[in-house]
């Protein structure tokens, strides 16, 4: 698993908890905080914040999903046709996490610079063929003073079978899943690509499996791994459930061309965390293995709320929920 003689174990703690990806989630607390009033004002809202997207009741057996993510001014600097089609890719990311079908997407699109924009829109155009979900509208600023792309997306999903990242349970066993086939973008390194090359039906099966994985109840939690990398976002799952977890870090499925430092900080193209009772981990890895997501218990979900990461004998606390939480929901 592309492990190093000179891996220094203190370095990489400190690197995943004060990774920029980790630390900006911090300031979320302050507008959740102040819109719990208004959240579930009709009554029809069926998990709390903190998830990959909301579900809403819709007096029948489905839910309907609701997502948005505001890409990254520093990724439209670098390379706005990639920002565009990442702004695809975790909108669908966001609703098959939670084992939802998407349906379609909204975006607001603001530029002060036409050539920027118009590489936005051929990104988002790529990314709409390749996760076969379509764009049907939105907003669109010409005029404005800087580059901002924002998408919305709406899903789907059985109202009895949503993966939530509030349902983790003590002895649950923690699994990774992720495709090991990209490359590190070459303008962001930080972005784990397996998706822009390959093959539609195998990047629309991915979607689809964790659908699969949902209707047959085999996880107890799972969120879609994103700019917090593999441990943060593991964390926020954790947050949610009120427990913790150990993990083992030579068991985290690797890319041996990327360093551990990179690879536990990376956007992945596809990767999910997951938890499920041990019994029903064969059957999710190899429905995840099927289609070229490499899947491995990592670890156990405990009640100590903090994480712990092991490697070569030795453990660390990566985050503890009362000292340096991810999301710090209440």
């Amino acid at each position: 698993m592309g492990f190093g003689v000179n891996l220094d174990f203190d370095a990489l703690v400190n690197t995943i908890q004060n990774f920029e990806g980790v630390l900006r989630k911090n300031s979320i607390a302050k507008v959740t905080d102040s819109l719990k009033e208004v959240y579930n004002i009709n009554e029809k809202i069926l998990i709390g914040f903190g998830d990959d997207s909301s579900a809403i009741d819709i007096n029948g057996d489905k839910a309907v999903l609701i997502a948005a993510d505001g890409i990254w001014g520093k990724l439209i600097d670098i390379d706005p046709y990639w920002a565009g089609y990442c702004s695809i890719l975790v909108n669908v990311n966001d609703i098959v996490a939670m084992g939802g079908e998407p349906l379609a997407m909204v975006n607001i699109l603001s530029v002060k610079d036409k050539n920027v924009g118009d590489e936005i829109i051929k990104g988002v155009i790529d990314g709409c063929h390749k996760f076969n979900v379509p764009m049907v509208g939105g907003h669109f600023h010409p005029d404005a003073e800087y580059n901002v792309l924002d998408v919305s997306i709406v899903g789907i999903v059985d109202k009895n079978h949503i993966i939530t990242s509030f349902d983790a349970k003590v002895k649950d066993k923690v699994i990774v899943a992720i495709d090991l086939d990209g490359r590190q973008h070459p303008k962001s390194p930080l972005n784990w690509d397996t998706t822009l090359n390959k093959d539609d039906e195998i990047v629309q099966g991915q979607l689809k499996v964790m659908k699969t994985i949902a209707k047959l109840d085999l996880v107890s939690a799972g969120k879609d791994i994103s700019n917090p990398g593999i441990l943060g976002t593991l964390e926020m799952l954790l947050e949610s459930s009120n427990c913790g977890a150990r993990v083992h870090l030579e068991k985290i499925p690797k890319n041996d061309n990327v360093s551990w430092e990179d690879w536990l900080r990376v956007y992945p193209g596809s990767g999910f965390v997951l938890t499920a009772p041990e019994e029903n981990t064969d059957k999710i890895i190899g429905l995840l293995n099927e289609f070229s997501l490499v899947s491995q218990v990592v670890g156990d979900v405990i009640s100590d709320k903090k994480l712990y990461l092991n490697y070569n004998g030795e453990e660390k606390v990566v985050f503890n929920q009362e000292k340096n939480p991810v999301l710090n929901l209440k």
